[in-house]
């Protein structure tokens, strides 16, 4: 979810075994609605006319989407408030082409339930309110291949690498290695 320049990691919460088990519980529910519609359509009933078996099986799915959503919201709470109760001098952030890593099949879902947007506008708000400032790092600014300890650049960079080892010798982790980088950005915007 967060990786802090100093070492600490605020781990994705959506891979918590609550999350897990109210996810697939969410999508068995769906499952039973989805049944329920199909079986009207084959009674040759109007899919749009009120049933109370369905309008049970839409108020279960909702509250699952509810409680989900507030163990998320709750949890980026907690980093926000952590983050500002350290009372740094400024705290940067990165500005991810979210757009785009949503057009990845393979990742859309997992960023879409990590929020960045609410994160990033509720951790400005807040530390406007604290006085803290907030530097934006520009999206093609190479905090990932850059190596924090000697200054090159590697641009064969993959993925799924996810320890960062230098020519220099230095290795560290990835998202570490990252957050000393924009840590020591000099080109930013302030929020």
């Amino acid at each position: 979810m967060a990786v802090m320049s100093d070492g600490v990691v605020n781990p994705n919460i959506n891979k918590t075994p609550r999350i897990k088990k109210l996810e697939k519980k969410l999508r068995r529910e769906q499952k039973r609605l989805s049944r329920k519609y199909e079986m009207k359509k084959k009674r040759g009933e109007k899919t749009a006319t009120y049933s109370a078996n369905i309008e049970k099986q839409v108020v279960k799915i909702q509250r699952l989407y509810q409680t989900l959503t507030n163990i998320r919201v709750d949890y980026e709470n907690k980093i926000i408030a952590a983050i500002v109760k350290r009372e740094p001098s400024f705290i940067v952030l990165e500005d991810l082409n979210v757009s785009g890593m949503m057009k990845n099949r393979h990742l859309s879902r997992t960023i879409a339930a990590q929020r960045f947007s609410y994160l990033r506008l509720k951790l400005t708000t807040k530390a406007k309110q604290f006085g803290i400032e907030v530097r934006i790092v520009d999206r093609f600014y190479p905090s990932s291949k850059k190596c924090s300890h000697c200054g090159r650049i590697k641009h064969d960079l993959k993925l799924k690498d996810r320890i960062y080892s230098c020519e220099c010798g230095f290795e560290l982790d990835r998202d570490l290695n990252a957050a000393i980088n924009l840590k020591n950005a000099l080109e930013y915007e302030i929020a």
